[in-house]
């Protein structure tokens, strides 16, 4: 169990350890000399459940990307697939597993289909998180669904990356929820949820916005009247989550697209993170007491989570506050280590020995980061990156969002890589709340003359996704940027006292929106900016066992007098109840 995961808030060790006996439970079924092929995008997140160590324990002697074509030979002849329920997918499984079958001389194979076993492999099928139909029948219509000697489940909803961060690694869920109409992502993040209230106990209070996150909580609502009669066991004690915030993707389109500018970010911007690992240039950070030689080119991984005492202080500051704190760390290591050079008692010398570990640790750490961030200053001090940065900042500003960008034509124009133009296009049409005809139809032109005409695809994509449209009615950014402050143009970047320094003068609508949330009122004091947003309000209240709890039943009416008084003065008043 790694030990970083444990020391946030929420124990998130509690999901690897889960996950991690789901996945050797199910190599201990399968006995004997074994080999993994992994779909590509599962590799580094059940890295970070089980390393391969531990994997080679229960007899896993390789492990295989799943790749088109011949499965790679090997003496070993029990093969698992460990795959997303993905059509494509199933294709290059099929292929694989006809591959073995074209190796085999007749007399090996049996007229039986079911050639996996008797052809001398055994082929298991692993689905993760869940089996699909489709991709059953896919195999089925591919002629190999019988070659699996089983075809099982590994319920890794979730994977943990650090001590405040889970990830369920569905890159592609907004484009099959938004552009393919496929539900099927929300119904797993449902499932998801209910794993994680397994471990740490219902949570109270569910709060959401838009169609995805109504969605969601009434998948999470069904799932527990489903499982009435068969209660699952649930933690005693309190609830270690208090509230629930399912946000879709639809109301903060502008985050997303606008440039990270705290450390990490800038690592993920320039380099790319992928698991809690960056691959970087390996000269870059190679010492010079370094043996062996290292080729041009060549990459080193480096791992970054909050497990690094260094990496956890700075992670999360804006660029321009690393710096300083790198420099006041080096300064304070030197100090440590000349401490060995004065006059000392045997058990200040032992007590110095002791440290002596640590200090270097965080002396290697110094000077990797150190590295890193000069090859970021590198990027962030060139005169491309600090335009892009301030037209970004222009158009969250509400300046020159309802015209063509010089800038922008610009970059088609010295074709630039097509995502950074398409970046910056669909910020202008989000802080614009869509773009005039005239302005759509010349970037439309423009980019379709300078990269070809498969990029009307991508346009329309872009278009059906609501991250690049035509302008119609008012300009609601305009309002919500006044109404939740999210430019902020004071925002101190070493000091920081709001969520603005993360983009310098840009607070996330969607932290913002949580901010909110945290509040005595909570979202009470939004309803008109609420309304603004795309879909539907969430804000329900769950049982202990689970699901909504019911509505309050209205109070029976009191009863009613009334006093008739009858025109003629000739007899009393009488006094009738009426109930």
């Amino acid at each position: 169990m790694a030990s970083h995961l444990s020391g946030g808030k929420v124990n998130i060790a509690l999901v690897q350890e889960l996950a991690k006996n789901e996945l050797l439970k199910l190599l201990e079924n399968i006995p004997g000399r074994k080999v993994i092929v992994w779909d590509k995008t599962l590799a580094g997140p059940v890295g970070l459940i089980a390393k391969f160590s531990l994997l080679q324990e229960r007899e896993v002697v390789h492990l295989y990307p799943l790749e088109s074509g011949v499965l790679k030979n090997n003496s070993v002849n029990k093969v698992i697939f460990i795959t997303r329920p993905d059509l494509r997918l199933m294709d290059i499984v099929a292929e694989n597993v006809h591959s073995v079958a074209r190796g085999k001389s007749a007399k090996e194979l049996s007229y039986s289909k079911d050639y996996g076993s008797q052809g001398g492999y055994e082929f298991h099928l692993v689905f993760v998180p869940r089996k699909s139909l489709l991709c059953e029948k896919r195999l089925k219509n591919r002629g190999v669904f019988g070659s699996f000697m089983q075809v099982q489940e590994l319920p890794c909803d979730l994977f943990p990356f650090d001590n405040d961060l889970l990830s369920m690694e569905l890159e592609s869920a907004f484009k099959e929820f938004r552009l393919e109409g496929d539900p099927t992502c929300l119904f797993q993040v449902a499932q998801a949820l209910g794993t994680l209230q397994g471990l740490f106990g219902t949570i109270p209070r569910v709060s959401g916005k838009g169609h995805a996150a109504r969605h969601v909580w009434e998948l999470m609502a069904r799932m527990a009247r489903e499982q009435a009669g068969c209660p699952r066991p649930m933690p005693t004690g309190a609830p270690a989550i208090d509230h629930l915030l399912l946000l879709d993707r639809s109301v903060d389109l502008l985050s997303p697209l606008a440039t990270q500018l705290t450390y990490e970010g800038l690592i993920d911007e320039i380099f790319g993170i992928h698991n809690c690992t960056v691959q970087l240039p390996a000269e870059k950070l190679a010492k010079p007491d370094d043996s062996l030689p290292v080729n041009a080119g060549e990459k080193k991984a480096v791992i970054l989570n909050s497990g690094e005492e260094l990496f956890a202080e700075i992670r999360d500051r804006n660029f321009n506050a690393v710096g300083p704190a790198l420099s006041r760390k080096a300064k304070l290591i030197s100090a440590q280590l000349e401490e060995r050079h004065g006059d000392k008692t045997m058990q200040e010398m032992k007590q110095f020995v002791a440290r002596l570990p640590h200090m270097l640790a965080m002396k290697n750490s110094l000077a990797n980061h150190t590295t890193i961030a000069e090859l970021i200053k590198e990027v962030t001090d060139s005169s491309g990156f600090l335009e892009s940065l301030q037209v970004e900042q222009e158009f969250m500003n509400g300046i020159d969002t309802d015209k063509v960008h010089p800038y922008i034509d610009d970059l088609i124009a010295q074709q630039e890589p097509l995502l950074k133009i398409l970046r910056l296009v669909c910020m202008q049409s989000v802080t614009n709340s869509g773009l005039k005809a005239k302005v759509l139809e010349h970037y439309r032109r423009e980019i379709v003359h300078a990269y070809g005409f498969a990029q009307l695809l991508t346009l329309g994509a872009l278009e059906k996704a609501g991250l690049l449209t035509p302008q119609s009615g008012p300009r609601q950014y305009t309002v919500l940027r006044k109404a939740l402050r999210l430019t902020v143009e004071d925002a101190s970047e070493t000091a920081p006292t709001d969520i603005a320094f993360v983009h310098s003068v840009y607070a996330p609508l969607s932290a913002r929106l949580a901010q909110a949330l945290a509040r005595p009122q909570g979202w009470r004091a939004l309803q008109d900016v609420l309304g603004l947003l795309p879909g539907p309000t969430v804000d329900e209240v769950q049982l202990p066992g689970g699901g909504p709890a019911p509505a309050p039943v209205p109070a029976a009416p009191a009863p009613v007098r009334l006093c008739v008084i009858p025109r003629t003065p000739f007899y009393p008043p009488p006094l009738l109840e009426k109930t």
